[in-house]
């Protein structure tokens, strides 16, 4: 369990990063060389090598090197666990969501019922 805590603070880590979102969005629409997914940065190719590193190292993202090309590719697979981490988050504030909302229609259904009824004043008309 420890290993899937770490691989999915690896995950959770590689996507904190605008940068690394992006190439992950890019990686969507099919595989690219390091080079295409670079162009649109503006930064050194040293620096987004270590932003790949990155999502290489979560699993997220799986690199090759043909000749002088590294061509980069999505593994959606990784996501798996991020996934089902997320499912068990959403059920539980699901689950709390709807036992405070119990609580506050209790709350208030009590209060209605103890809530004495105020008389009316009479509007005054002219004398």
């Amino acid at each position: 369990m420890a290993n899937n805590e770490t691989q999915l603070d690896r995950i959770f880590a590689a996507l904190a990063d605008p940068t690394r979102r992006a190439i992950v969005m890019r990686l969507c629409d099919g595989e690219a060389s390091v080079g295409e997914l670079a162009n649109p940065f503006d930064m050194a190719l040293p620096s987004f090598m270590k932003h790949i590193h990155v999502l290489e190292l979560s699993g997220l993202v799986q690199s090759e090197k043909a000749g002088r090309v590294r061509t980069c590719r999505l593994r959606p697979e990784a996501m798996v666990g991020a996934e089902d981490w997320l499912q068990h988050q959403r059920a539980i504030w699901e689950a709390r969501l709807d036992r405070f909302e119990a609580y506050v229609m209790k709350l208030k259904k009590e209060k209605g019922e103890a809530k004495p009824v105020a008389p009316r004043r009479k509007k005054k008309g002219p004398a």
